[in-house]
């Protein structure tokens, strides 16, 4: 996988931290990173903060930060930190909204990257 490497630090990822968790296996790694893409955190999120239930949208983007930051997903793990916070502590004037809008576009940005990977694993 020549350009692995380039594409995933591209994206904004630590390559050696976050390969160093998968024994520097490449192919592993891609394994988990389609498990996490088939996780419902993130519509749990979306259908919690929908019904204004602030715990469960806390427990589902706490879920999401910790296997985004596990997978390195810097970008997307730094905008998911954003929303854990508030909603920790069940403040009402955060602007969840808007915050989830920013998830949600690195959520795509990083189903992207995987896209990106998957073809330099075909090369």
């Amino acid at each position: 996988m020549s350009g692995f490497k380039e594409v995933f630090e591209a994206y904004g990822g630590d390559y050696d931290t976050t390969m160093a968790r998968f024994i520097n296996n490449e192919r592993m790694y891609m394994k988990f990173l389609d498990k996490f893409f088939e996780d419902e955190s993130m519509n749990k999120l979306g259908s919690a903060l929908g019904d204004n239930d602030l715990k469960g949208a806390f427990e589902a983007a706490h879920t999401l930060k910790g296997v985004a930051g596990n997978m390195g997903l810097t970008p997307l793990f730094d905008k998911v930190c954003a929303i854990v916070e508030p909603l920790r502590s069940c403040d009402e004037q955060a602007g969840y909204t808007d915050l989830y809008q920013e998830i949600k576009c690195e959520f795509v940005r990083a189903d992207e990257l995987r896209a990106a990977l998957k073809r330099e694993e075909q090369l």
